[in-house]
């Protein structure tokens, strides 16, 4: 049974944490599984997130991010996630269309009709049966966000929260607005509690789609 379930949140939401959790924990009931993530998620598109992501290319436009995340995303899609779901898997992705209109929509200021127009062409019309929105506070979140970095060894990948907290604020309300507009598919998790809580959250959430579907 395929299921196309999305992970969504401002930085330092742990949704990232929660998704590994939720892939084991699928796996584990029996549930064919395949994680990934966007921007990136398959060769080509892992190499334009290095771009997107590098605190280094801090001037790049609005625009040319847009597309940058487009173009990933048709690569991921074509390559990943429409295999998947055709061969019967649940997938499990950390950020998808949702994202654009959030940070580039509301929170750069790039018109949300373009944005849905490329969003649709670069998701090849796929629209999550689920979407998982951790929810916190902006302060919290970049707080959780950084100190990740300090301690990473690996690509600090900090263009983001590099950004204003006004940005981050935008973002927020971005998502929260697409929640209202979207209740069938949109799922709030209270993501300021601690790991367990939350993972709680999001495993019953995702029964109750599971259960749903299975349903005659």
């Amino acid at each position: 049974m395929s299921l196309f379930i999305t992970f969504e949140g401002i930085e330092g939401s742990g949704k990232t944490t929660q998704i590994r959790r939720l892939a084991t924990h699928l796996r584990e009931r029996g549930h064919a599984v395949v994680q990934t993530r966007e921007p990136g998620g398959c060769r080509i598109a892992d190499a334009i997130r290095s771009i997107l992501l590098d605190a280094a290319n801090a001037n790049l436009v609005p625009t040319a991010e847009l597309l940058l995340y487009a173009a990933a995303r048709r690569q991921h899609v074509e390559e990943i996630i429409q295999p998947a779901l055709a061969g019967g898997h649940i997938v499990l992705c950390d950020r998808f269309t949702d994202a654009t209109l959030a940070y580039q929509g509301f929170g750069r200021g790039l018109s949300l009709d373009l944005i849905a127009e490329l969003n649709r062409l670069a998701g090849a019309d796929l629209v999550p049966d689920l979407t998982l929105l951790f929810e916190l506070p902006v302060a919290t979140g970049l707080g959780r966000a950084l100190g990740r970095i300090e301690q990473s060894d690996g690509p600090a990948e900090d263009r983001f929260e590099q950004e204003s907290l006004a940005f981050h604020e935008r973002v927020r309300q971005g998502y929260l607005t697409l929640a209202e507009q979207n209740p069938h598919r949109f799922r709030l998790i209270a993501a300021a509690g601690a790991p367990d809580e939350v993972f709680a959250q999001a495993a019953a959430a995702i029964e109750d789609r599971l259960t749903a579907r299975r349903l005659p």
